[in-house]
């Protein structure tokens, strides 16, 4: 079985999805070990409590970003945390808490990286006019945005979209988007070949 750590900003709607599908066996052999989040009032939270699970707020108020880093990187060692998902966790991680960690933060950004990375990425795309957008989930490294691919999603932007039902249409793919990543990267389904990562076919 293996420990899966969500750090989280907000509302909390792809942790919602990730505890749905662990629930339902849908990610086989994962649990929900805990669910931090630097902003007290996170709806996040109120949804881990309603599960039932351990949910802890380590504040970044007023802190150095490695000092807050050390001590989230402390709680997920101490539940032996074996990957940690980032679902709308508004800080970037320092260097040092990406190695303690590698190739096992997870990070799901709502565009078909590398377009559109950073803020924003919804109304980035829709005020470019492009026709097709979608999400990625990716390895996190110690750049923005950057690490390898893992899954990505399309969808097309309709001529009656705007950025509101646009951001809700991607949404839709990032819970099912991230649950998919996190199976292919727990059951070790993967190579990484220069920045491409390659699933593994295994024998039927």
């Amino acid at each position: 079985m293996k420990n899966l750590g969500i750090l989280l900003s907000g509302r909390g709607s792809n942790f919602e999805a990730i505890a749905k599908h662990v629930g339902a066996g849908t990610i086989p052999n994962a649990r929900l070990a805990v669910v931090i989040s630097n902003q007290p009032d996170a709806g996040g939270l109120e949804i881990a409590k309603r599960l039932g699970l351990d949910a802890l707020v380590i504040s970044s108020k007023g802190k150095q970003r490695e000092q807050h880093d050390r001590e989230v990187v402390a709680a997920l060692q101490q539940r032996e945390v074996d990957l940690v998902c980032l679902a709308g966790y508004l800080r970037l991680l320092s260097p040092w808490f990406v190695q303690q960690f590698p190739r096992r933060i997870l990070n799901i950004h709502p565009s078909l990286l590398p377009a559109f990375p950073g803020l924003e990425a919804q109304e980035q795309a829709f005020a470019y006019g492009v026709k097709v957008t979608g999400c990625t989930v990716h390895f996190v490294d110690e750049e923005l945005d950057h690490g390898a691919i893992i899954v990505q999603k399309m969808v097309r932007v309709l001529d009656t979209d705007d950025e509101h039902t646009l951001a809700a249409r991607i949404l839709e793919q990032e819970h099912i988007a991230y649950s998919e990543a996190i199976g292919i990267v727990l059951a070790d389904g993967y190579e990484i070949v220069g920045r491409r990562l390659v699933t593994k076919i295994t024998a039927g």
